[in-house]
């Protein structure tokens, strides 16, 4: 199964082979700042399913403040959409700002493969999906260890916080 997608101005268009790995809905400020937006939603490819078939794209590296390690942000430099992450963390993987495929739904999103993370600097009002792991920071540690997730088993509202 391939899928399509790309930018705002068709510049630069990839393709991504198979299901994602893995698909990350993440509330933390550098995914806020880098969608405008409340949280971005990111399937995980392995590093081989992905490929531009047109243009390249500008790459901007950003220190991640949690792990350290450099996360590389995959971007058009007419329309400056955001298309795709690679991690110096997870050199095997990439991920894919899901609101640039084609069709950005097409992709399953549940319990057997998904994850949301860094709850604790989400939107006050943002509404957390039931039955998938949530976690307030990542899901693992820098060393790769798993951490015991938060099941919400219907939708969860984050609180205003105290000001």
């Amino acid at each position: 199964m391939t899928q399509s997608g790309g930018c705002l101005c068709g510049d630069l268009r990839y393709e991504v082979e198979g299901e994602p790995e893995w698909v990350t809905t993440c509330y933390c400020r550098f995914c806020q700042r880098a969608t405008g937006s409340d949280y971005m939603v990111e399937p995980l490819f392995p590093i081989g399913s992905f490929r531009y078939t047109q243009g390249s794209p500008r790459i901007y590296d950003h220190r991640s403040g949690g792990s350290g390690k450099t996360v590389h942000v995959h971007f058009c430099g007419r329309c400056g959409t955001k298309v795709q992450l690679t991690f110096e963390r997870f050199p095997e993987s990439c991920g894919v700002y899901a609101g640039t495929f084609d069709d950005p739904g097409w992709f399953k999103d549940d319990h057997s493969n998904a994850w949301q993370i860094f709850l604790s600097t989400a939107r006050p009002g943002v509404i957390v999906r039931p039955g998938i792991e949530s976690f307030q920071e990542h899901g693992m540690t820098n060393s790769g260890e798993l951490l015991e997730p938060t099941i919400y088993h219907e939708p969860h509202v984050i609180p205003a916080r105290d000001t």
